[in-house]
């Protein structure tokens, strides 16, 4: 009898084994899965499949419309959260628009092995209220967004955060520290602007001598081309839009103004997203509509200002052009083939029934906070990025922080893409600022892949 009990036992603990249910035999209780269910306010949508090691949530949060006037109704901010233990540090990465489809890590995840909260921006559907009030788009509004998640979250894990974001997350990063700067331990922020004055650009500057002058010139002669083969080329537009279903009369207004977006950004777009490694494949005077076509496709993307196109991006566009400010680049190279000047300014690309009106000194407020007050703050730029031009400045009173161009890099531009001695301090301040080892980051294939996130031309 006592054989037969224990091989019993046996059998049942190998159907366990095997996940074969056993009658009787209680599930261990899912800890991770309970902790994020005891959250106020927190929601856990579903569970997506990882790689080992990992857990993968989708998640909302509940948040105020208005944090001035939190019974004035709310919404549910989108999340994800990618566990890795509960004893490992967690990053906070501001997506500064709307969540990737595919989660994956962020450098500073990589670096410090650790957990990542990934946060959907406000009004950035679906983490928008049914009746929007623009009004409620700010940067103090989304700041506090960021300071209630990452609160409800220490209950869950309670060892150090970071902050981190990559272009306008990046600068989303920032503003949460300048209104809460003690929510975290550090913030990297990557090729993130800030346009203090808006009215006073040095992006013409860069793009004036960004790559070599010949490389400038051929960028120049190609939308003159563009230009003056109008007619062909709106025409090819018109067809591939209704190809495709594509619309413009909500917002930009028709082909025609969409086309000439299109021209005029390429050259900012050539440098934010390509390089001088593609100098050559600017075609040239006389090149066929085909050549035109897929250069400026690659480049500016057609669809970017279809209705289609922006209507994503309509959240970016309103906070641009009532706080963030925006690249006020010159078109008089262009201006005699030009039927609608300063058609990229974000009164054009919001639809009309919104109202707004720019409002200055919010970039000021952020940069004078870093100048004298902010700390553990590191900035990575590329050096041929355009949004270099007006970066965040560390100043006098600055603390612990640190300020990196990578040389020659695009918008792309990451820590690993250092040279090596600065890299190294990079790496080791990231992790002395989270309290983890100094040991080299495990790549996993899925997690880590390190696709350059493009958004239409002149969004950061």
């Amino acid at each position: 009898m006592r054989i037969r009990g224990w091989l019993a036992v046996l059998a049942a603990g190998c159907m366990l084994l095997a996940g074969v249910p056993v009658a009787g035999a209680q599930t261990p209780p899912d800890e991770v899965r309970s902790r994020l269910d005891a959250v106020p306010g927190l929601t856990v949508l579903g569970e997506r499949p990882t790689e080992p090691g990992f857990r993968l949530f989708d998640l909302t949060y509940a948040q105020p419309t208005d944090h001035r006037d939190p019974g004035a109704g709310g919404f549910q901010q989108h999340l994800t959260l990618l566990h890795r233990n509960f004893d490992r540090p967690t990053v906070a990465y501001t997506t500064g628009y709307n969540l990737p489809s595919v989660a994956t890590r962020t450098e500073p995840t990589r670096l410090l092995d650790g957990n990542q909260v990934a946060l959907e921006h406000r009004f950035f559907t679906p983490s928008r209220p049914d009746q929007p009030d623009w009004t409620d788009l700010n940067i103090w509004q989304a700041a506090t967004d960021q300071h209630r998640v990452i609160e409800a979250l220490r209950a869950v894990y309670a060892d150090r955060w970071v902050t981190t974001g990559a272009s306008k997350g990046g600068m989303t990063a920032v503003y949460h520290r300048r209104f809460y700067p003690r929510d975290v331990d550090a913030t990297i922020a990557y090729v993130a602007p800030n346009d203090v004055v808006n009215e006073r650009d040095r992006y013409d500057e860069f793009l004036n001598t960004v790559g070599d002058e010949s490389c400038r010139a051929a960028l120049t002669a190609v939308q003159r081309d563009a230009l003056t083969r109008r007619t062909e080329l709106r025409d090819r537009y018109a067809a591939y839009a209704a190809a495709e279903g594509l619309t413009f009369d909500r917002i930009i207004g028709d082909v025609d103004r969409a086309l000439e977006a299109v021209v005029v950004d390429a050259p900012f777009a050539f440098w934010q997203y390509r390089g001088p490694q593609d100098c050559a494949k600017i075609p040239a005077p006389g090149a066929s509509l085909d050549e035109l076509w897929t250069f400026f496709e690659e480049t500016s993307q057609f669809d970017s200002y279809t209705d289609q196109g922006l209507d994503s991006y309509v959240p970016y566009y309103y906070q641009a052009g009532t706080q963030l400010g925006w690249p006020d680049v010159s078109d008089e190279p262009l201006a005699d083939l030009l039927h609608h000047r300063k058609i990229g300014e974000p009164r054009n690309l919001v639809p009309h029934e919104i109202d707004m009106s720019f409002r200055p000194g919010a970039m000021a407020d952020v940069a004078a906070w870093i100048a004298s007050q902010g700390s553990e703050l590191m900035f990575v730029n590329g050096a041929a990025d355009p949004w270099s031009a007006e970066p965040f400045r560390l100043g006098p009173g600055t603390r612990d922080s640190y300020d990196y161009l990578v040389p020659g890099g695009n918008h792309g531009s990451k820590i690993e893409d250092l040279p090596a001695p600065e890299r190294a301090e990079a790496e080791a301040t990231v992790r002395r600022w989270a309290g983890v080892d100094q040991t080299p980051a495990q790549l996993h294939a899925t997690l880590d892949r390190d696709d350059l996130t493009r958004t239409p031309p002149r969004l950061p």
